[in-house]
């Protein structure tokens, strides 16, 4: 089953990288604000899983810089399980403004959070 697994994850790789979505462009100083935005976030994920693959290529559309920390390593995977409540990927650490951190789970949530939360209103209208 690991080989399968294994398999299937360069796969997952591959097609990601040959059909790789292209990020929104903006002006630098809106660019900067929302790489300033993007400062408070943390991606907790595996390389090779499909769910987080798709947040990633969401991330990569809304040309957003997200530190990305792998979960299987051992810091990363203790501090996701002692302060994220789970050890299930991907989870998007987000850690507000009044100090107060949102660990969300679930690639539909992710993505939905970040399509509201960054794409441009002009664009959001036009669907």
């Amino acid at each position: 089953m690991f080989i399968v697994r294994w398999i299937l994850g360069r796969i997952i790789l591959l097609l990601n990288f040959i059909f790789s979505p292209r990020g929104l462009k903006r002006d630098a100083d809106t660019q900067a604000n929302v790489d300033a935005q993007t400062k408070s976030m943390t991606l907790y994920q595996f390389a090779a899983c499909p769910f987080c693959v798709k947040v990633r290529r969401q991330m990569k559309r809304l040309s957003l810089n997200v530190e990305l920390r792998d979960a299987k390593t051992s810091p990363f995977k203790e501090e996701l399980l002692s302060e994220g409540g789970s050890p299930k990927v991907p989870c998007l650490r987000i850690e507000k403004d009044n100090g107060e951190v949102q660990w969300m789970y679930e690639s539909s949530d992710i993505n939905a959070y970040l399509s509201e939360r960054f794409v441009p209103q002009e664009q959001a209208c036009q669907g």
